[in-house]
């Protein structure tokens, strides 16, 4: 018999462990393993097993190539069988606790919930919800459009997404059992969880499943037609060496993560603001662009909390990076793609969009550009439409440490993510050796209760007013957090409102 707090969901009882101050439950599994016939398409539900399973550590990590930048945990194998969750809440929590479920970055091709930044200990004591974090596909495993080659008619685009739409069923089904309620589930991810989130506002089939939304830095115009996934499925094809379907699900697993560990180095070069795997407009599933339908307004009615860190793109510089196209070749580049993928819209000029940086030192342009094509932009771009359809909060993270400062990473990429958790220490290294911690303490506890309270069903705080056309106003999250109307002002008037993305 297993010992431990014990829940029963609807393919068996599952026993976790309880430390005095959270109960958490490691490692359930919530689909079977998308393996062989399986590869590329869509999940299933996991089936019912007998007696009690442990849940007290992670389950597999999706595979993936060594990054030492982001460890997966302590423990933590990679297995192509890495359809788990994991559920946290607090020890004495009552029953019908708002439930939150988490959606890891890492570009769709790395992470895992399991790493130490998402520890939910603090989030969940913090702000008593039930914390739900998940692992689903990644890389080409999870975002390959496959349909194009021989015998392709078999597999279907998005697998990623379809892991968090069963993911957000199994919440659905289940989540009762944990003490959470199921209509209240707020979907939160940050980077490609981010634009998970985003993606799925603009996915029909996901409404009804999450209720609320909270989109952090997601590339939310980084999404692709059938065009662009069918030349990726090339050159991926070349790579791996194989040409059909049939012959590319018997390959060992090994050789699909080298192969797109390629293809993911070589598409941004090539095609600058370019990921190589990412969520695929399929016309079914997914079946118009996100940014265009959020823009538009015509997104899942949802309230949202919508933003970005000042300096995006300093990280990528410092990591030497393809994702972000920080030099004048590849952001002009960058730029005619965008013009030849869309003829039909008017797109800024090349000195409209310089007058925005005019007060910004020259070496410093190009991360200033990618940073708001990437991420700024598009997330402006979306507040302003889907404050039409339902409330929108949009902030920016301009908070860094005196040595994050001095360093000139600053507020980079994922600077919000230990503020958020309670997690500061996780991966911080040498962030505090100048000082800080104190003001990053109360920062976190701001934030962890803005978003809490958001999950409650509340407005994220009494000083946060919703995003609308008029006023614009904008939470900026600093060592004081103020209001700023407008503050993309400038942004938008050097490369306007008219949205931009690659097709």
């Amino acid at each position: 018999m297993i010992a431990g707090p014990i829940a029963s969901t609807t393919s068996g009882e599952v026993a976790g462990g309880d430390d005095g101050r959270v109960t958490v439950w490691k490692g359930i599994r919530y689909g079977e393993p998308p393996t062989g016939a399986a590869r590329w398409a869509a999940p299933r539900a996991a089936r019912e097993w007998e007696g009690t399973a442990g849940a007290t550590s992670f389950g597999a990590a999706a595979p993936q190539p060594v990054n030492r930048v982001m460890p997966l945990g302590d423990g933590v194998r990679t297995d192509e069988d890495c359809l788990f969750l994991n559920v946290w809440r607090r020890s004495d929590a009552a029953e019908d606790r708002p439930v939150m479920v988490w959606l890891h970055g890492g570009a769709y091709t790395f992470g895992a919930a399991s790493q130490a930044v998402y520890d939910g200990t603090s989030l969940v004591t913090a702000g008593d919800v039930v914390l739900v974090t998940i692992n689903y596909r990644l890389g080409a495993l999870g975002f390959l459009d496959l349909r194009s080659v021989d015998g392709g008619e078999d597999a279907e685009p998005n697998p990623a997404l379809r892991d968090v739409l069963l993911a957000l069923r199994w919440v659905q089904d289940n989540i009762r059992a944990f003490g959470g309620d199921p209509d209240r589930v707020t979907l939160f991810g940050e980077s490609a969880g981010g634009g998970l989130v985003t993606a799925l506002l603009a996915t029909p089939s996901a409404a009804g499943l999450f209720h609320r939304a909270i989109a952090e830095s997601s590339p939310a115009s980084s999404m692709y037609g059938g065009t662009r996934a069918a030349t990726v499925a090339a050159r991926f094809a070349r790579e791996v060496g194989a040409s059909t379907l049939e012959e590319m699900r018997a390959l060992p697993v090994a050789a699909i993560v080298a192969a797109a560990s390629r293809v993911y180095d070589a598409v941004p070069r090539e095609y600058p603001g370019t990921l190589a795997f990412a969520p695929v407009v399929d016309g079914d599933l997914l079946p118009e662009h996100p940014i265009t339908v959020l823009s538009e307004g015509r997104g899942l009615p949802v309230p949202l909390i919508i933003g970005t860190n000042r300096d995006e793109a300093t990280l990528f510089r410092y990591m030497n990076s393809p994702l972000m196209p920080i030099g004048a070749d590849a952001i002009a580049q960058m730029f005619a793609t965008m013009r030849e993928e869309q003829p039909e819209l008017p797109s800024p000029s090349r000195e409209q969009v310089l007058a925005a940086y005019a007060k910004v030192k020259r070496k410093a342009l190009g991360l200033g550009i990618a940073r708001d094509i990437g991420f700024r932009m598009p997330t402006v771009w979306l507040a302003a439409g889907h404050a039409s359809a339902a409330p929108t909060y949009l902030y920016r993270f301009d908070h860094s440490t005196p040595v994050m400062t001095l360093s000139g990473i600053g507020a980079a990429h994922g600077a919000e993510l230990g503020y958020v958790w309670g997690t500061l220490d996780a991966g911080a290294g040498p962030a505090f050796r100048l000082g800080g911690r104190r003001t990053a303490e109360r920062i976190s506890t701001r934030m962890q209760r803005r978003w809490t309270e958001f999950a409650n069903g509340r407005p994220p705080g009494e000083d946060w007013p919703a995003y609308d056309t008029r006023s614009r106003s904008s939470l900026v999250i600093a060592k004081h957090d103020r209001i700023v109307a407008d503050v993309d002002a400038s942004l938008r008037a050097g490369w306007g409102d008219t949205v931009l993305a690659f097709r």
